[in-house]
C-alpha cells in the first residue's frame, strides 16, 4: 500500500540553507569500518532523477538499520535539492503501521524533512518516494543531498548520501559534530509554543530535541530556529544532526502547568493470542491512543517494541510456564486493560 502523507508535524513551513556538494562542515568519509555505536543508521538514495527541463518524476531515501541493537527514539531525514528542482513531498511505503511519519516541505520547494519514529531491529530498512518536478529551460544541475540523524547514533558515517544531477553519484562524507553554545530563550509556558533560537556551529540538517521531542522548526549551519512542544520542569535542548548530537550548555525551564497528558491507551485486539512459554512469538497489537508506547506480557516487557497511533509490534518475552496473561500497553496517558494472551507448553 502506498500512504501519501500531508505536509504537517515538524512545521507549517522549513526554511533552512540548502547545503551543496561539499556541504558547510562536511569532510570526505573515512574507510569504511564496523560502526562503533550500538544503534546506527545509514541513508542512500537510488531512482528516477529528473533529466529534462520539464520533468516530473521520484527518486526513493532508504535508511538503514546497521548497529547491532535496535534503533529507537526519533529518526530526522532530510532532502535539499538544487536550483530548478522542487520536491511536493514525499510517499511512505511500510505496514505494519507500528510508527509516526511527519514530513514537512519549505516554502521554495527545495528542502523536505522528515521524521520517522519507531523501533527497527538491526538490517531493517525503510524508504520514502520523493516526488519532484523541474520547469526551466535547460535540464537541472547540482547535487541532490539527502542526510540522516538519531540522537541514539554516535557513528557519523552513512549519514550524507550525494547525487550529482548529469553525473552521478559522489564519495560518502560526513558531517563536522555539531556544537550548542547557547539558547536564546530559556523559559515559556508548559502549554509550549514558545519560540526558541538554538545558537552554535555544524548545525545544518538539525533536528531539535526539547526534553527528548522534537520541536517544529528548522536549523541552519549556526542557528536552528523552532517552537517549543508542550513540557514541564526543566529539560534539556539538544541538536541531533548527521555529524552528531550536541546538548545546549543551559536547560528549558518549562513554567505554569503542563499540557494534559494524552488520552488514555486502549488495547482491542491482538493478532496471535497464543505462542510458546520460550517466548519469541511476534505479536502484533491493535487499538487506540497507543503511540509512543511500551507493551508488556503479564508484566514482563516484550522486546522489540514499536508502536504507532492505533498498531504495535512486539515479541513475546519468556514466561515462567503455560498459561494466561495480559497484555497492556502502557503510554503517557495510562496503562490500558489488558488483553489475553496464552502461553502454551
Amino acid at each position: 500500500m502506498i500512504t501519501r502523507l500531508a505536509k504537517v508535524g515538524l512545521a507549517a513551513a522549513l526554511s533552512v540553507t540548502t547545503l551543496a556538494a561539499g556541504a558547510a562542515g562536511a569532510t570526505a568519509a573515512p574507510a569504511a569500518v564496523r560502526s562503533a555505536s550500538a544503534q546506527h543508521v545509514t541513508v542512500s538514495q537510488a531512482g528516477n532523477y529528473p533529466i529534462f527541463a520539464h520533468d516530473s518524476t521520484n527518486f526513493s531515501v532508504t535508511w538503514t538499520s546497521a548497529g547491532t541493537a535496535d534503533l529507537t527514539g526519533p529518526t530526522h531525514l532530510t532532502v535539499d535539492l538544487p536550483p530548478g528542482v522542487t520536491t511536493s513531498g514525499a510517499a511512505f511505503y511500510n505496514t505494519p503501521y507500528d510508527y509516526t511519519f511527519t514530513e514537512t516541505v519549505s516554502p521554495d520547494g527545495r528542502h523536505l524533512e522528515a521524521v520517522f519514529t519507531g523501533t527497527r531491529k538491526p538490517g531493517v530498512s525503510n524508504f520514502m518516494k520523493v516526488y519532484v518536478a523541474t520547469n526551466g529551460t535547460a535540464p537541472a544541475t547540482g547535487p541532490i543531498t539527502v542526510t540522516v540523524g538519531n540522537p541514539n547514533d554516535t557513528d557519523p558515517t552513512g549519514h550524507v548520501s550525494t547525487y550529482l544531477l548529469g553525473t552521478g553519484p559522489q564519495p560518502p562524507t560526513t558531517q563536522a559534530a555539531p556544537a550548542v553554545t547557547g539558547l536564546g530563550t530559556t523559559t515559556g509556558p508548559g502549554a509550549g509554543g514558545t519560540a526558541v533560537t538554538v545558537n552554535g556551529s555544524n548545525l545544518a540538517h538539525g533536528m531539535v530535541l526539547v526534553g527528548g521531542v522534537p520541536a517544529a522548526g528548522g536549523c541552519t549551519d549556526t542557528a536552528c530556529t523552532v517552537t517549543t512542544p508542550g513540557g514541564s520542569g526543566s529539560v534539556p535542548v539538544s541538536v541531533v544532526t548527521p555529524g552528531g548530537t550536541a546538548t545546549a550548555p543551559v536547560t528549558f525551564d518549562y513554567t505554569g502547568a503542563p499540557p494534559p497528558p494524552p488520552a488514555a491507551p486502549a488495547v482491542t485486539n491482538l493478532t496471535t493470542t497464543s505462542g510458546p512459554a520460550a517466548g519469541g512469538t511476534q505479536v502484533y497489537v491493535q487499538g487506540s491512543n497507543l503511540t509512543y508506547g511500551t507493551v508488556a506480557f503479564g508484566g514482563v516487557p516484550a522486546a522489540h517494541v514499536s508502536c504507532g497511533p492505533s498498531f504495535c509490534s512486539a515479541t513475546a518475552p519468556a514466561a515462567a510456564g503455560p498459561g494466561p496473561v495480559g497484555v497492556t500497553v502502557t503510554t503517557a496517558g495510562g496503562t490500558s486493560a489488558p488483553v489475553t494472551y496464552t502461553y502454551t507448553a
